[in-house]
């Protein structure tokens, strides 16, 4: 299922309202480094692919805009280990 994220800069996050809810992924930017800080999805809606496609639309953003990513956040750390293909734009350590 595709969502109407909308890359929220003022608050620093992605967001999608979903039946009315709203899912977000936050960071911090701290140089070209994008600090993932926090997934969250309401409980009602877990299980169709919120959080994935906030972090996908957030690691293409990363990338699209030559940024890095340092992963704070366990989802975003689960997620990338499970898509490899996102592994160039990883900080290991923080920068």
């Amino acid at each position: 299922m595709e969502y109407n994220i909308i890359h929220n800069e003022e608050r620093s996050r992605f967001e999608t309202v979903v039946e009315g809810l709203l899912s977000l992924v936050d960071y911090r930017k701290r140089d070209n480094v994008l600090l993932v800080t926090h997934t969250e999805v309401p409980l009602r809606l877990e299980g169709r692919g919120i959080a994935a496609a906030l972090t996908k639309a957030l690691l293409d953003y990363i990338r699209d805009n030559g940024y890095k990513v340092y992963p704070i956040c366990p989802y975003t750390k689960i997620y990338i280990q499970r898509h490899p293909e996102y592994e160039d734009i990883v900080v290991k350590d923080e920068e």
